[in-house]
């Protein structure tokens, strides 16, 4: 069973759970007492899974497994780990735009994080934070509450919370998938790269061995930037020859009220580069 067929069947779950609410009481409690029964002896097989030994943190890093555990209340990792792993995890893609993340603390479900380099401040840093680092967390812990960061340029209060990814999915919006790209060959001496990935137009950017990943639209013209110049980490748009930094999140060097809109994305040791998009609603 992969992952998207794991939610799948939680979604189903959860919408026959909802269904129990329109059963008259005699029946809706014996449904739910019949549900709780079975928890409690798959929560029993688990512990003794985990007191024996069977389930340690490598296996507990398995999405499917992870909640299973979570909900039994058995995660052999804290969650303060699990949240530090997650974002070791997109420290790589946001160390390539300059930025980085500190994680403050975890205090009774609320994780605390601030924004560093230039993702402070940067207008895109909201993006990056809901499309890589709350994925991250969202999937190495579903248990906690929400997430609150500093640093993140919001005319609103730089509050986030894991749940919102749900919300807009049950209101027929996609969460963030990370979807594979490849090896891309064609950047094997730098340079750019214009391609079409899970329906999105982007640009790939190779600088010094290090991959990039932006929307290929300009953001002063909002043409595309394929065929732009490529000079010293910074890219000209072909149009209207605005300048931007590469490394530094798409920040326009010409106009510093504009940005391009980064792709995370992160590249595997095998080469294989992969990037996060929101998922196509069916």
């Amino acid at each position: 069973m992969d992952d998207l067929d794991a939610r799948e069947r939680v979604g189903r779950i959860e919408a026959l759970l909802a269904e129990l609410e329109g059963l008259d009481e005699p029946a809706r409690s014996l449904a739910m007492e019949t549900v709780q029964a079975l928890l409690e002896l798959y929560g029993e097989g688990l512990r003794r899974l985990v007191e024996l030994g069977a389930v340690g943190e490598s296996l507990a890093g398995d999405e499917l497994i992870s909640h299973l555990l979570l909900v039994h209340d058995l995660h052999p990792v804290g969650l303060e780990t699990r949240v530090q792993q997650a974002l070791d995890e997109v420290r790589p893609y946001l160390g390539s735009h300059g930025g980085n993340v500190e994680l403050l603390g975890v205090q009774e479900g609320v994780v605390r994080l601030r924004l560093a380099g230039s993702c402070d401040g940067c207008p895109s840093s909201a993006a990056t934070l809901r499309l890589a680092i709350e994925d991250a967390i969202r999937k190495a812990a579903p248990d906690i509450e929400r997430v609150e960061a500093e640093g993140v340029a919001e005319p609103k209060p730089a509050l986030l919370q894991i749940g919102s990814l749900r919300r807009e999915e049950s209101n027929g919006g996609g969460g963030p998938e990370w979807t594979m790209v490849g090896a891309l060959p064609q950047l094997a001496g730098g340079g750019t790269l214009a391609k079409e990935v899970a329906g999105e137009s982007l640009l790939f950017v190779r600088l010094d061995d290090t991959d990039y990943a932006y929307r290929d639209r300009c953001a002063g013209c909002s043409d595309p930037l394929a065929g732009g110049a490529l000079r010293d980490g910074e890219l000209v748009c072909p149009a209207c020859g605005h300048r931007y930094d590469v490394r530094r999140a798409g920040r326009c060097l010409d106009e510093p009220q504009l940005f391009l809109d980064p792709v995370p994305l992160l590249t595997a040791e095998s080469g294989l580069v992969k990037v996060a998009l929101p998922a196509a609603v069916a």
